[in-house]
């Protein structure tokens, strides 16, 4: 073993030197780039980026006033269906409700219609991690080690599918479009899928393996305000059951805001509403479900049209106005200083 009196240098021996070596790349002497503000550049930086802002701000508030919108709050019109509602021990008792309304001029393209919520806060801490990810990938999980209490199992031990409070209180009220011709009622024909993001429905959402969805969901149970369990979400069409309904995926994406709407359906254009919808007086028959008086909710239900920008919110629109607004003022600002300050320095010189 060394001593340690070895690694001190001697007297006359030489000190290790703790300089860097002698390269472009640490001695700092890498070629760069060194832009000379003048201010010529900065006010046409600032005038450039303000006029850019200001046109895309101005042809997204236009595109977005240029989506035609329909809105039904349908809340109080069908009172007596939310009083029924309101006593959970209805909960298996069917309750409809028709609204009826006129379009007096025909909505072109393809139309989307949304169900919207008004106070309902999604955005809980608790409620946004009251779910099991590896549960709705279809893994056999203890769901008791889960985010999901108290909705994870039952009192007898048997498994809520899928669990937690984000499921249980998934919007379940099924809302159909007729249309009103002279003495015929026509429905509109509605798309059920195709309506959640591609990477939830093939990614994040899977079912259980197993030769059909009943006995892969063997030994489960509903969660308690549903009618229904999982695998019976969509009896048509086995590719919308189960953990992969796109009406259950859409519902799982929760909301940063108290009101918001989400993709209900789409207008299937066929035949006589190859077009859109064109105009003349409409029916909504809902089958009403989901109680909202005791949180002081709104329920509605938006037909609505696209554009190339996205649905009718202008909130980008103006974001971009607003900060070319800013950019345009500041450039105002530093030639009116730039220009007082030249005066005051050729007063000087003289």
């Amino acid at each position: 073993m060394k001593d340690k009196t070895s690694f001190i240098p001697q007297e006359g021996e030489a000190r290790p030197s703790r300089c860097p070596d002698n390269s472009a790349f640490k001695q700092q002497k890498l070629p760069a780039w060194k832009p000379q503000l003048t201010i010529a550049s900065v006010l046409s930086s600032f005038f450039l980026t303000g006029a850019f802002c200001l046109s895309v701000g101005v042809c997204l508030i236009l595109s977005a006033n240029s989506v035609r919108e329909i809105q039904i709050d349908y809340s109080d019109k069908c009172s007596d269906c939310s009083k029924l509602r309101e006593n959970s021990s209805n909960w298996n008792k069917e309750c409809h409700c028709s609204v009826n309304f006129t379009l007096k001029e025909g909505i072109l393209g393809d139309v989307f219609m949304y169900y919207g919520l008004q106070n309902f806060y999604q955005n809980h801490r608790r409620y946004v991690i009251s779910r099991s990810d590896a549960q709705l990938l279809g893994r056999n999980v203890n769901i008791q080690k889960s985010y999901c209490a108290p909705f994870t199992t039952y009192r007898n031990g048997t498994p809520m599918a899928p669990c937690g409070a984000i499921a249980n209180s998934m919007f379940n009220d099924t809302i159909d479009l007729f249309y009103n011709l002279n003495s015929s009622v026509i429905q509109v024909p509605l798309l059920k899928t195709g309506n959640s993001w591609w990477t939830d429905k093939n990614v994040k959402f899977r079912n259980p393996e197993s030769y059909n969805l009943s006995s892969a969901f063997a030994g489960t149970a509903r969660p308690p305000y549903w009618q229904k369990p999982v695998y019976l979400l969509d009896e048509e069409d086995e590719r919308n059951n189960g953990y992969v309904n796109d009406d259950f995926i859409i519902w799982m994406r929760v909301s940063a805001f108290p009101t918001f709407r989400n993709l209900y359906r789409r207008v299937s254009r066929i035949r006589k509403f190859a077009d859109g919808l064109p105009a003349g007086n409409y029916t909504f028959r809902i089958s009403y479900n989901f109680p909202v008086t005791k949180f002081k909710g709104r329920k509605h239900v938006i037909l609505s049209t696209v554009v190339w920008s996205g649905g009718s919110n202008p909130f980008l629109g103006i974001a971009y106005v607003a900060s070319g607004t800013a950019a345009t003022l500041a450039g105002f600002v530093i030639t009116a200083i730039h220009l007082k300050l030249r005066k005051k320095k050729t007063y000087f010189q003289k």
